[in-house]
């Protein structure tokens, strides 16, 4: 397992008992022995707004990081995703939108493995100048069927 997925999966523990928490980005390398650019590199690509999360940085005095999960409602959460999907998506970012939603409880395991392979690469076996677009256009069409439903 990365250490990006390692110090994910620990700050989504922390926010497991509350939908807050503050962080120091120093006490956290430390932690987990690595540079703090990794503390932020985690922040930045996995605890966005795309993914249901506010993150707030305080300056100063040994300031911390406030990583808040935001509560939507399905169809908001949806509509935010749905625009949220430039014109190209890229298989790590299609995976990352599947697991949020299955973490927030609006898909089953059953429908995010089913989204998984019809926006993998495996599937997308076209000419990589379009494999991105296809993907971001696939994803699109079935969150907005998803808040159709």
């Amino acid at each position: 397992m990365a250490i990006s997925d390692i110090i994910e999966g620990y700050i989504k523990e922390l926010l497991a008992s509350g939908n807050e928490v503050v962080i120091k980005r120093n006490d956290l390398a430390t932690y987990f022995n690595c540079v703090p650019s990794q503390i932020n590199y985690v922040i930045a690509t996995r605890f966005t707004p795309d993914h249901g999360f506010l993150v707030e940085s305080k300056r100063g005095g040994g300031g911390g990081i406030t990583i808040r999960r935001v509560l939507l409602k399905k169809d908001d959460y949806l509509s935010t995703l749905i625009n949220s999907i430039g014109a190209r998506l890229k298989q790590s970012e299609a995976f990352s939108y599947v697991k949020t939603m299955y973490e927030y409880e609006i898909i089953t395991e059953r429908e995010a493995n089913i989204i998984f392979a019809a926006v993998s690469d495996n599937t997308l076996m076209v000419d990589p100048s379009i494999k991105d677009y296809l993907r971001a256009v696939i994803l699109k069409n079935i969150l907005i069927n998803i808040k159709r439903s």
